[in-house]
């Protein structure tokens, strides 16, 4: 995804990641062989593997260039990070989010906002970086905007089950006074804001975009596949709040169906943008042609 447009708006996106990730049967435990079977006409090969119904998912950040501002949303896994969960993530070291920015014409340096659609780790990894052996703000002239509620259930989830994401991602910029918290009405300008949509986890938020009567939406995590738009009651596993994010996602896709609103997803298979329709049953993802 080179440069486009939303309005007056640029949108870039930066790939950190692309391939198999977690088998569908895991990922979505509501999921059914039934269910997954009635989808094989479009479902293989871009959003499972044939061979082992492993969900293909993207791991990428999107920027925004409004007419005043450099904002990035979300900040993939980042380097050296404790993901002992998922070893493909844990303490790894690689270029490709940098390189991503460089490829697009921006550094850490031009980046004016963060905005964190939640802070599980494949969303606030490049917050930080090592430096010297500290956490230190990638971002070095940003501000960090983060909702009071998930920097809260972070925390809880570092004192109470241990969790390091708190420790690594979000502490060092409380302390570097980097950091913005809001509740969920925030927005950085006339053009980008804030939606809330609690549920995956209780601080998430969708982030709205309305430049010169065009509008976008980047999703975070209220949704992770194609598949759940014709089955909005799959929960992801780790969605904190279940009944909430079922609820949450439905009302979402009710909103954008059937409009004009461009959908950026964060972990749909590539090129993961598109829109909404409709269907007798449920809804249907429409990707953008490429």
């Amino acid at each position: 995804m080179s440069w486009t447009r939303i309005g007056d708006v640029e949108i870039a996106r930066v790939l950190e990641s692309n391939g198999p990730f977690m088998s569908v049967y895991k990922f979505f435990p509501d999921a059914t062989e039934e269910g997954i079977a009635s989808h094989r006409d479009w479902l293989y090969p871009n959003v499972l593997t044939a061979d082992t119904n492993e969900l293909i998912m993207p791991i990428q950040s999107f920027v925004l260039r409004t007419e005043h501002h450099t904002v990035l949303v979300d900040a993939c896994v980042g380097n050296h990070k404790s993901v002992e969960w998922f070893k493909p993530w844990h303490q790894k070291t690689d270029a490709a989010f940098k390189t991503g920015l460089s490829e697009i014409g921006v550094s850490v340096a031009d980046i004016d906002f963060v905005f964190c659609t939640h802070l599980h780790v494949d969303h606030s990894g490049w917050n930080t970086e090592l430096k010297d052996g500290r956490w230190v703000p990638t971002f070095p002239n940003a501000k960090y905007v983060l909702s009071k509620d998930e920097v809260n259930y972070m925390e809880m989830m570092h004192t109470e089950h241990g969790d390091p994401t708190y420790a690594e991602n979000i502490a060092p910029l409380i302390e570097a006074k980097q950091v913005e918290l809001v509740d969920n009405d925030y927005n950085v300008d006339d053009q980008v804001w804030i939606e809330p949509t609690p549920g995956h986890t209780p601080g998430h938020m969708a982030i709205r975009i309305d430049s010169n009567s065009k509008r976008g939406v980047i999703t975070g995590d209220l949704i992770h596949s194609p598949l759940q738009c014709h089955h909005p009651e799959w929960n992801f596993k780790f969605d904190s709040n279940k009944k909430q994010a079922a609820q949450t996602r439905r009302a979402f896709l009710e909103r954008y169906c059937d409009c004009d609103a461009q959908v950026l997803t964060s972990h749909f298979p590539l090129p993961s943008t598109g829109r909404l329709e409709s269907t007798n049953s449920a809804f249907v993802f429409v990707p953008d042609e490429v």
